[in-house]
């Protein structure tokens, strides 16, 4: 087994204040662990071109852009037309995240609904993956990505999944994609790990949510894509594969999903 592996970090949040005036360090040392390369989110339009020139400034970084369901009331509504336009950057390379957050921001339901389908139908039109964020809201979250995939076909993830079984197999049942984050190596996470564990090992991304969500041993600090390597390895453990074998599976599975991204680094 070693860690110098090559994996991705399928989704992070490099422009966050957590990282201020970090962003060499912390990509360099990504790429020591092997980690050689990371897709950070935008969660507000606003902030898209921060987060593009974090992508245009570090070679193993590449970005997508979206608005957040919690941030859905407090933003402008984004449009098709918007989204399509930002995918032309030859480093834009998803769509979001976007989805359905009644956590916290229930009363903004009608106004998520609203910007999910506008973000599914930019991911039907450009051909990117769509990256889902999905908590207490697991009902509404199936019927929507059914019905809008009767109404044409789209790529998608299910980022930081953590949801219920159901969900889960109804997102793997549209050829979807779950993703693993620091949650997956939390003690208390049996249920999650039997959910991961009982889906195709060729739809499984792993992530770290950077700032968030740092797995053991790091829990409680600051979340780095680094530590990707360690959910990583207990993914690999879920599957009976060795970490070099499971690491091989998820790039496989990043690169068929993110197909700009293997597309970008051949032209390279």
């Amino acid at each position: 087994m070693t860690d110098l592996a090559q994996i991705t970090d399928s989704h992070c949040h490099l422009d966050f204040p957590d990282f201020q005036g970090e962003l060499d360090e912390v990509t360099a040392r990504a790429v020591r662990a092997g980690v050689t390369r990371m897709v950070t989110i935008s969660t507000r339009l606003r902030n898209e071109p921060q987060v593009r020139a974090i992508a245009e400034a570090h070679a193993p970084v590449f970005y997508a852009a979206g608005t957040h369901p919690m941030s859905a009331a407090e933003e402008p509504m984004a449009t098709v037309d918007e989204l399509c336009a930002l995918a032309k950057h030859p480093k834009f390379v998803g769509i979001g995240e976007t989805g359905l957050d009644y956590h916290y921001t229930a009363e903004s339901a009608k106004m998520q609904k609203e910007s999910l389908r506008i973000h599914i139908a930019a991911a039907r039109q450009t051909g990117l993956p769509l990256i889902i964020h999905a908590r207490a809201a697991d009902e509404d979250m199936a019927r929507i990505l059914g019905e809008e995939y009767r109404n044409g076909a789209y790529s998608c993830v299910m980022h930081c999944f953590s949801s219920s079984a159901e969900l889960a197999r109804a997102a793997l049942d549209l050829g979807f994609y779950l993703s693993m984050s620091g949650i997956l190596a939390f003690p208390k996470s049996t249920e999650l790990r039997e959910i991961f564990a009982a889906a195709p090992v060729d739809r499984i991304l792993v992530e770290t949510d950077a700032p968030y969500l740092a797995p053991p041993p790091h829990r409680g600090k600051r979340n780095e894509p680094a530590y990707t390597v360690h959910t990583a390895k207990v993914g690999a453990e879920l599957f009976g594969m060795d970490y070099v074998e499971f690491a091989a599976q998820t790039q496989a599975n990043f690169e068929r999903l993110f197909s700009k991204v293997a597309q970008y680094e051949a032209a390279a």
